[in-house]
């Protein structure tokens, strides 16, 4: 089966994407770790919870860093796909860390309501403010490659903006404490910031676990897949035993497909494949062509509306 994937980016590109992610990385994580330094010598826990959301960002830098290296190691004969579920896996054991994380920083948030700290606001507001500093770049880093429209390194940059937040509660923070004094704003604000990192934490752990589960693409509507496909190419009648999932952020799909007998077999494959590629952006799929009515159970998956749309035709 003629596989064509020209919307695959050319390696220089990759590279290129490497880079910058590889470069935004190195930043994170470096300030990740003066965050957490800074957070334990300042007495500031709004530090520290933004260095947990710091952690968040390393961590989404490195996975699209290793899907963009993982996918240029070739598939073998025993994984198939290649390496890039490694990915979905790290990325939903960093989900649970976070959550974690999340947990430790509101409980101690909790523990200083009741006797607060000392923080010493200008060692926190020099931390916050390089903090900032240092995601604006990644940020900036990051968005001169997004032309690309590579999925794994919009996701970094979006969470680097997500990450400016943090560095901006950790700034008011500091502003308060050295005007006023009020050191309560400390663990308050620590706890905004939590709430970030947990939003990030739920929506890695909501993607990873519906590809860990095989499920479909969030966005993917079958019925209306299944619909498309009768309407835009009049020799299909049918669709069924429809299965996609998600391997490395790729959609893959397996589908069966009741015909009338076309004159030019492959030219209705082709045609089936494209529909697919152009609309749903699947680029692997192996079809499954059937002259007679699929009957049994299994062929109506969900699919009254199928029966319904046969009924029109006869």
């Amino acid at each position: 089966m003629p596989h064509s994937h020209s919307h695959s980016p050319s390696p220089q590109t990759d590279n290129g994407n490497a880079r910058r992610l590889l470069l935004a990385f190195i930043i994170t994580a470096a300030f990740m770790v003066i965050e957490v330094i800074g957070g334990l010598i300042s007495g500031s826990l709004a530090l520290l919870a933004d260095a947990g959301h710091m952690l968040t960002d390393a961590a989404a830098l490195l996975f699209a860093l290793m899907a963009v290296h993982f996918a240029r190691r070739p598939p073998n004969s025993r994984h198939t796909f290649g390496w890039l579920r490694l990915t979905t896996l790290a990325a939903f054991v960093n989900a649970i860390a976070l959550v974690l994380i999340t947990v430790l920083i509101v409980w101690e948030a909790i523990v200083r309501f009741r006797h607060p700290q000392p923080v010493a606001g200008a060692t926190m507001m020099v931390i916050a403010v390089a903090g900032l500093l240092a995601n604006i770049l990644s940020f900036w880093i990051l968005h001169r490659g997004s032309e690309e429209k590579n999925l794994n390194v919009r996701a970094a940059a979006l969470h680097v903006l997500g990450d400016l937040l943090g560095s901006v509660g950790a700034i008011v923070a500091a502003i308060v404490i050295l005007t006023t004094g009020w050191t309560p704003i400390d663990p308050i604000l620590s706890i905004l910031v939590s709430c970030l990192v947990l939003r990030s934490a739920w929506q890695l752990l909501k993607e990873s676990v519906n590809e860990l589960l095989e499920g479909a693409p969030g966005s993917l509507d079958i019925g209306a897949l299944k619909r498309g496909l009768r309407r835009e190419i009049p020799e299909v009648r049918d669709v069924h035993h429809v299965h996609i999932w998600l391997v490395g952020e790729k959609p893959v799909m397996t589908l069966h497909v009741h015909v009338i007998p076309p004159h030019d077999h492959d030219g209705l494959l082709d045609k089936i494949q494209h529909y697919l590629e152009h609309n749903y952006q699947i680029a692997h799929a192996t079809i499954q062509m059937e002259y007679q009515p699929c009957n049994g159970p299994e062929c109506h998956l969900s699919e009254t509306q199928a029966e319904h749309a046969h009924h029109h035709h006869h």
